[in-house]
């Protein structure tokens, strides 16, 4: 009689494991898997509401080189590289592999012949020196983990008189600071006085636009401008 009710036990221990991990891959797999791998019509209308205010900016023209840096899969190095013309130069980086891969795929199947993808480092672009008139770091500042030593990259790339946009959001309510940034963002996102005091130890501050692209996402986007002398 103790035999079948140690039995009855094991089998219904077996049962409830067996829910647990149905419960599991139901509530947990899927959001593993629905990390972005590729471009999403979101992005490609945000990046349609900012270029051609970002073009007037930046002061772009055909035949100039702007870098992308923090380029993700893609939208804007693709409408950059539409604005400057064979004549000019985009170059793209990013340190994450599906972002790289998905770049590279992306000039090959769209034929952007004045586009290089170039991987980035956690200090540094990887950007020639003295290689662009203007720069974009677009929701990507608030990720730098060492943000000196990427300011420093940044402005080494600019030529004088070359621009460097940073558009970022500050930081959200209730949320963690991302791995590795400094605690001073106060969150997930950075603070535009932060922004403003960082890069303005090597650039001048020319602009900050609180309320950037309001139709863009994600939402609260500030811009900060700045020139290098």
């Amino acid at each position: 009689m103790k035999r079948v009710k140690c039995v009855g036990a094991t089998v219904g221990l077996g049962r409830l494991f067996l829910l647990l991990f149905v419960l599991f891959t139901i509530l947990f797999l899927p959001t593993v898997n629905a990390q972005q791998t590729q471009l999403t019509d979101g992005q490609l209308e945000a990046a349609a509401i900012e270029v051609p205010q970002l073009v007037d900016l930046l002061e772009l023209k055909p035949g100039l080189t702007i870098a992308d840096v923090g380029a993700g899969f893609g939208a804007w190095t693709m409408a950059f590289s539409r604005v400057i013309g064979p004549a000019g130069r985009v170059y793209a980086t990013d340190i994450g592999d599906a972002q790289l891969a998905a770049l590279r795929d992306t000039i090959q199947r769209e034929g952007l012949t004045n586009v290089t993808v170039l991987e980035g480092a956690v200090s540094a672009t990887n950007l020639p020196a003295l290689c662009c008139d203007a720069i974009l770091v677009r929701d990507a500042y608030h990720h730098f983990t060492e943000p000196e030593g990427m300011v420093q990259s940044l402005a080494a790339s600019l030529k004088p008189g070359g621009r460097l946009a940073v558009i970022d959001f500050p930081p959200r309510s209730n949320s963690s600071v991302p791995s590795g940034v400094l605690a001073n963002r106060g969150g997930h996102g950075v603070p535009p006085e932060v922004v403003q005091r960082e890069v303005g130890a090597a650039l001048t501050a020319a602009r900050t636009i609180p309320n950037w692209a309001p139709g863009s996402q994600p939402a609260s986007l500030y811009l900060v401008l700045f020139r290098k002398p």
